[in-house]
């Protein structure tokens, strides 16, 4: 797992600019792990690393945009650590596994309790109603997924369908977990839960968001599952949504 203490390689006072590539790397990722737009992980600077260390600049009230201060950096390293120490919940039931996944929805800035009802909603729809991290094709063999999955081994795992090489290659660079190399990690439910919560957020499933159907103006449960899945089973899944959502 990502260690946000290497935060504390780069000298308080540092421009972004001028710091080294592994140094930036880690500075990517922290910002990653808070949710800022980090494209890729890459070690490079560019408009994107900038506009997105200055949008956490800006919200911690910080107005040098380009500066790397000792409260930036322990400020991110808090904020690392509270998401880690969730994603280490217990989660040997249903209701810890649900109570795990509320608590990072809301750490990871989509707390509203719709936008938490429908990322129930779908783990339990994706997991066939187990709240596990499933496989894909889980009825079937690992010899009948080589044969027919075009993208083996790099097939659906997780809380939802975490696939193709180039999204655990994204999670390896964001976690530090090595999935490129053992793709069942995706079945870890820290990581899966990372990655469920962190892929709503930032769209990293279909490059939609679940803030631009559900927010604080709109409740769009049928649109919602454009985040996972285009329109496939929206209806089944709305209603297990509106089940949350009067729960919470």
């Amino acid at each position: 797992m990502f260690d946000p203490h290497t935060l504390n390689d780069i000298s308080s006072g540092s421009n972004i600019n001028d710091i080294g590539q592994t140094q930036l790397k880690n500075l990517q990722r922290s910002l990653s792990w808070m949710t800022y737009p980090i494209s890729k992980v890459d070690g490079l600077i560019g408009p994107n690393t900038r506009s997105a260390f200055a949008e956490y600049k800006v919200d911690i009230g910080e107005s040098d945009v380009s500066t790397v201060t000792t409260g930036a950096k322990d400020l991110a390293i808090h904020n690392i650590e509270k998401t880690q120490n969730i994603l280490n919940s217990d989660v040997s039931s249903e209701e810890k596994t649900k109570s795990a996944i509320a608590a990072v929805c809301e750490n990871l800035g989509i707390g509203l309790k719709t936008q938490i009802a429908y990322v129930l909603a779908t783990t339990k729809w994706e997991t066939n109603h187990t709240f596990e991290p499933v496989r894909e094709a889980y009825w079937k063999s690992e010899a009948w997924r080589r044969n027919n999955f075009r993208y083996y081994p790099y097939y659906g795992r997780g809380y939802v369908q975490l696939t193709w090489r180039s999204n655990y290659q994204k999670y390896y660079h964001i976690m530090r977990e090595p999935l490129v190399g053992d793709p069942d990690l995706a079945m870890d439910p820290k990581i899966a839960l990372m990655v469920l919560v962190h892929g709503f957020k930032m769209g990293g499933f279909t490059g939609r968001k679940i803030t631009d159907y559900i927010n604080e103006s709109r409740t769009d449960y049928k649109n919602a599952r454009r985040c996972i899945n285009g329109l496939n089973k929206w209806r089944e899944i709305k209603e297990i949504a509106e089940g949350f959502e009067a729960e919470l």
